[in-house]
């Protein structure tokens, strides 16, 4: 009788463990099984030079779909491990503090863009604008600033979209997984072949090819 209500208490924590993990994807926006959300993973994985399982490696570390591109921006530009980013992160620091602290400044985040953003989208826009290009670096940018610039870059540099485009969908109030799904199959619906930029920073001159914000 032990046996058969210790089987029955385990199976009840099981259920109440994958309940939690559940509710966790779904307050995250979006289910892991779901196909945008492995193209996103890809689209990562493939944009920034790493292997498919790392990204799921940091996702597992609770950091938050959007800020994933993040992560791995600041750790190419650094020139440190992803793991490295993702320690201080953690530690309770903003994404400005871990980008100081790795040597960035504002400047790095910075994207071209001529028409600048409605709402709090544009309000990074303001701070460049206000302020010449050589104290660029000593902006302080907020969390969302940082995001949307560098989920703004990812997606133009992925598919050549326009930042002004990019924006005009993450107005409508879609997450950038959404984003990028979105700019994803518009580009295969034109039958345009998908380019994928993988820049070494600082390489970029050397290489004759202008990026985005360079």
């Amino acid at each position: 009788m032990k046996k058969v209500s210790a089987l029955f208490l385990a199976a009840i924590i099981g259920v109440l463990g994958w309940v939690t993990i559940a509710g966790a994807q779904v307050n995250a926006g979006i289910s892991i099984t779901d196909d945008g959300i492995k193209s996103f993973y890809l689209a990562i994985g493939q944009t920034y030079n790493v292997p498919e399982r790392e990204v799921y490696a940091v996702r597992e570390r609770r950091i938050p779909d959007e800020e994933l591109p993040v992560v791995f921006f600041i750790a190419r530009r650094a020139r440190v491990e992803p793991k490295t980013v993702i320690e201080f992160r953690l530690g309770n620091h903003s994404w400005f503090e871990v980008s100081r602290h790795f040597g960035l400044g504002a400047d790095a985040f910075y994207i071209e863009c001529r028409e600048v953003p409605k709402g709090p989208h544009g309000k990074a826009f303001g701070y460049y604008r206000n302020r010449p290009r050589s104290e660029w670096k000593d902006i302080r940018l907020g969390d969302d600033d940082i995001v949307n610039l560098v989920n703004v870059r990812f997606v133009m540099d992925r598919y050549h979209y326009p930042a002004e485009e990019v924006f005009r969908m993450r107005e409508s109030n879609r997450n950038y997984v959404t984003v990028h799904r979105e700019a994803e199959k518009g580009r295969n619906k034109d039958g345009e072949k998908k380019k994928v930029v993988v820049a070494e920073p600082g390489k970029e001159k050397k290489q004759g090819h202008k990026r985005h914000g360079d």
